[in-house]
């Protein structure tokens, strides 16, 4: 079974950056779409960014221009480059796999807040 660890959160003031890793174990990483995912307090989880096997790339409107995701598939990594951080980033960040979604992993929280 695939297990996802992300880790990288943190308290950031606005403006501020950080950058997120996700470690996902198994042999399904290489050939598949990976997604960050967050969810706010009250809120439904969303995908923020989506990475496919040869590196294209597609962000949700919120993140665009600040966000970059990136992958190593020799190292089964991706991660998330987040600059420019608002106080609406607040949430905690997953990381799954886009079109065969595997067990979620614990996340990581990133709250902005001055």
């Amino acid at each position: 079974q695939v297990q996802l660890v992300e880790s990288g959160g943190g308290l950031v003031q606005p403006g501020g950056s950080l950058r997120l890793s996700c470690a996902a174990s198994g042999s399904l990483f290489s050939i598949n779409t990976m997604g960050w995912y967050r969810q706010a307090p009250g809120k439904q989880r969303e995908l923020v960014a989506r990475i496919a096997s040869g590196g294209s790339t597609i962000y949700a409107d919120s993140v665009k221009g600040r966000f970059t995701i990136s992958r190593d598939n020799a190292k089964n990594m991706v991660y998330l480059q987040m600059n420019s951080l608002k106080p609406e980033d607040t949430a905690v960040y997953y990381c799954n796999f886009v079109s065969i979604g595997q067990p979620w992993g614990q996340g990581t929280r990133v709250t902005v807040s001055s």
